[in-house]
């Protein structure tokens, strides 16, 4: 069967109706067990992706059914997979990004783990089989933390008082982080985010969650590769790049489904985003900044952007940025300023929220959606003698946004700069690992936005015998997760 033939492959191929998502706990038993399932993310892949590269992934396509998914805003890792588990937008489920300014404490937090954060009930709540709640395990999605799950395992480095950062990850119960490490050894971590990002993560992923998988008889297990979200971003969604890139996610989605499928379990695949191609970036707090908007402070490390005292900044999420205004009745000031800004295609007020789904108090007064090829910079510093000493690094916690450009060396240095600190670490010397460019044009790829083709968007690799929409919104995955773990 052709892609284009399972693109528009007939609901009346399949059989079982799809349930509605979850939107409380009522209970849910089961009185004969279906087959368990595995839902693999397998980021930033997109339909026109399921080809030749891709023996595994095509083989399921043929077997189940595929289709273009229409993601939530922003198109990011945490909005997207909380979307798809609770089966309602970014304004009920309240992750309205991979991060958000928490009013209470004013401050900027992005990739907290906690699951409590979540705000609406997730599709295993509820469930139960054979008189118990179902078993699930969470391997490297997100709010792998403080979870209703049962297994998790999740990146967690290791920040020693010193200054080191070790490589590690979180896993519950004890007894599994013992078993994953002294099976696989240590995560590597510096090969799953940076300049060294590379398939060494997304396979050690997958070796590992066949060893998390026979820790339990899981009903539901959600296991996350990230491995296209590195190249696609450095050099783009087309190129010579793309095959290899192909070959070995598509490698590591083999080894989950052998394993899966020798156990008798069923295997579907989703994403949270496509990636698109992008030329250059938006500075947009530079911006607000050079128009008496954003405030900063300086210490040693230079300056820092002082979100408790502006009038207004952005939390920049990719092609998504969260602008915060303290007073309500600047709104409508910088929202006419952001509105001036070149690159700034949609800028969403107050209720005008509600029609991208980012009607939430979390949510920043006033958002702001980049043009095609374009994605948000956090930078605030208006002089690279004062930039914060963190602006060169990967730094995922202390800038306020995602920075795409810590999957670079920076070509003036970057690597000579790492060998040194690398040396200074060694010799047990304080050291600054300081690689990464601030050049906006390296990056070549980004997402956030809704996909300008749905080819080039999220996509759905459902099993065989459960209806599915043909015109899936993300939404729906969590009722189609529902179909097949209630389904006989």
């Amino acid at each position: 069967m052709s892609l284009r033939q399972r693109l528009v492959q007939s609901p009346a191929q399949d059989k079982a109706v799809l349930a509605p998502p979850m939107t409380g706990h009522a209970l849910v038993t089961m009185s004969t067990s279906p087959p368990p399932l595995i839902v693999i993310c397998a980021v930033g892949l997109s339909p026109e992706h399921i080809g030749s590269a891709t023996p595994c992934l095509s083989a399921l396509a043929s077997q189940g059914s595929l289709r273009p998914l229409s993601p939530s805003l922003p198109a990011v890792t945490t909005t997207g997979q909380t979307t798809m588990l609770t089966g309602v937008d970014p304004s009920s489920h309240g992750i309205v990004a991979n991060g958000w300014y928490f009013r209470d404490l004013s401050e900027i937090w992005l990739w907290r783990q906690s699951e409590s954060l979540i705000q609406a009930p997730l599709v295993w709540q509820g469930l139960q089989r054979d008189g118990r709640p179902l078993r699930v395990l969470k391997h490297f999605w997100w709010y792998a933390m403080n979870t209703t799950a049962d297994s998790t395992v999740t990146p967690r480095p290791v920040y020693h008082h010193d200054g080191r950062k070790s490589p590690d990850i979180y896993a519950s119960p004890p007894s599994l982080k013992e078993r994953l490490i002294a099976k696989h050894g240590t995560f590597p971590l510096f090969n799953f985010w940076g300049p060294v990002a590379d398939i060494r993560s997304s396979r050690w992923i997958a070796e590992s969650f066949t060893t998390a998988y026979d820790y339990a008889d899981h009903d539901l297990a959600l296991v996350y590769l990230p491995h296209l979200d590195y190249d696609l971003q450095r050099h783009g969604p087309q190129g010579a790049h793309l095959e290899g890139n192909l070959r070995d996610l598509d490698a590591c989605v083999a080894l989950i489904s052998n394993h899966a499928q020798a156990r008798g379990a069923r295997v579907m695949v989703v994403s949270e985003y496509g990636i698109e191609a992008v030329d250059h970036g938006i500075y947009i707090n530079r911006a607000l900044r050079q128009r008496g908007l954003l405030s900063v402070t300086t210490n040693a490390a230079g300056e820092l952007l002082d979100p408790g005292t502006s009038r207004a900044f952005a939390l920049c999420d990719h092609q998504l940025a969260h602008v915060y205004v303290r007073r309500n009745d600047d709104v409508e000031t910088v929202a006419q300023q952001l509105r001036g800004i070149d690159g700034i295609e949609g800028v969403y007020c107050g209720d005008q929220r509600a029609a991208i789904g980012l009607d939430h108090p979390r949510s920043g007064e006033i958002v702001c959606l980049a043009a095609a090829g374009t994605w948000f910079a956090y930078d605030y510093w208006l002089d690279d003698r004062l930039k914060p000493d963190f602006a060169h690094c990967v730094e995922i916690h202390k800038k306020p946004g995602y920075d795409p450009r810590e999957l670079f060396f920076d070509p003036r240095g970057g690597k000579g700069r790492a060998l040194r600190a690398l040396i200074k670490k060694k010799l047990g010397l304080r050291y600054l690992l300081n690689p990464v460019p601030l050049d906006d044009t390296l990056v070549r790829g980004s997402h956030g936005r809704l996909p300008s083709r749905p080819e080039s968007g999220p996509l759905l690799i459902a099993p065989a015998g459960i209806e599915v929409p043909a015109n899936p919104q993300q939404r729906d995955i969590a009722g189609i997760i529902g179909t097949l773990l209630t389904q006989t």
